[in-house]
């Protein structure tokens, strides 16, 4: 184990230089790395870092105060990274603002998401075809942090005083006035590859971490991942002081380290492993009742946090725990129809012993 301060100092890394080598952290995935599923991976098998589901910087900065509970973390969870995404640089501006008020261990632009609406408006994967634009979103980002550090208020950067009031309530005291690693998770094309034009074209504008998913945007979730693909783009980052982590089709702690090991880049993000497995982190295997309790906890967790919220998103989580075991079909069936984490406590303690 090292730590990754070698790597050269014109890059702003920040929390990055920290982690000790190989990372092995936690993938920002659209409706399911929300407040309470990251809180149950760090407290079940801490990975190297964390990253947010993505926020979407122009809602956000027109005032969609909704869209803070996005923004929401534990201390548990550091290094904690926010992920967003859009194409307006002012909006990326203002938000990084939000996310530096916050406290947040770092910013990670998506540049990524192979949605048809979200890519089709040039944001997400669509920013591959646009690298001057995506080499803009991240100076842009890295000057608010640089304001911020600086001093910039919320008002002076003429944030919408609804948000700025919502912040002040979620969190009463600014955090401490630092600069923030800025960092982007990508793709390696978007019809065809192109990975290795666009790594150089991404590390101009000197990143401090660049995630490689190893699909196309037109593959979507097709297909397997080329991580030989990944492993020639991290070569052309060797060396920059922009480290380089692959992503994609990871099936367990150890086939992570793996990857790492045969291709030879600096770590990984881990995304669909985790599904009802908080665990994978500390690469150790639950039981059935560590599955149940777990479940129970995490219930009542989105329920402490999203106490306003309905409970429907919980379900697909309480799917992904309970297997493994005779009627586990039966059981899941019954809580896809739950309301509450009462409702999920009452099914669980009925048809399930915790010493089973």
């Amino acid at each position: 184990m090292h730590r990754l301060s070698h790597l050269k100092k014109m890059v702003f890394r920040g929390f990055w230089d920290e982690l000790t080598s190989p990372i092995i952290g936690l993938a920002p995935m659209d409706g399911v790395t929300d407040a309470p599923f990251r809180y149950m991976v760090a407290k079940k098998g801490k990975p190297s870092l964390i990253i947010t589901e993505f926020t979407n910087v122009e809602g956000l900065a027109r005032g969609a105060i909704k869209m803070l509970d996005q923004l929401r973390f534990d201390k548990i969870e550091r290094p904690i990274v926010a992920q967003v995404y859009g194409v307006e640089k002012d909006s990326y501006y203002k938000v990084a603002l939000i996310i530096c008020y916050l406290g947040f261990d770092g910013i990670d632009i998506n540049m990524g998401c192979p949605m048809h609406k979200i890519a089709e408006r040039g944001s997400g994967a669509g920013l591959i075809d646009t690298p001057d634009l995506a080499k803009e979103l991240i100076r842009t980002v890295q000057k608010a942090t640089g304001d911020w550090k600086n001093g910039i208020t919320l008002e002076e950067a003429e944030i919408r005083p609804k948000i700025i009031t919502a912040l002040k309530k979620m969190q009463s005291k600014e955090a401490p006035r630092r600069l923030l690693p800025v960092s982007v998770k990508t793709r390696i094309g978007t019809q065809t590859n192109t990975s290795e034009e666009w790594t150089k074209h991404l590390l101009e504008a000197k990143p401090a971490n660049i995630t490689m998913h190893g699909r196309t945007l037109k593959q979507l979730y097709r297909g397997n991942a080329d991580w030989e693909t990944i492993a020639k783009a991290a070569e052309i980052a060797k060396g920059s002081g922009t480290s380089f982590l692959g992503n994609g089709d990871i099936s367990s702690y150890d086939d992570a380290k793996k990857k790492i090991e045969d291709y030879k880049i600096d770590g990984v993000l881990v995304g669909r492993a985790t599904f009802g497995n908080p665990w994978f982190f500390a690469n150790s295997p639950p039981s059935i009742s560590d599955r149940i309790e777990t479940a129970i906890e995490h219930s009542q967790k989105f329920e402490e946090i999203f106490s306003d919220r309905k409970f429907f998103p919980m379900r697909k989580h309480l799917a992904w725990y309970i297997k493994g075991f005779d009627g586990a079909k039966e059981v899941r069936t019954k809580l896809m129809k739950t309301e509450s984490s009462e409702d999920v406590l009452q099914i669980l303690n009925a048809k399930l012993s915790p010493s089973t």
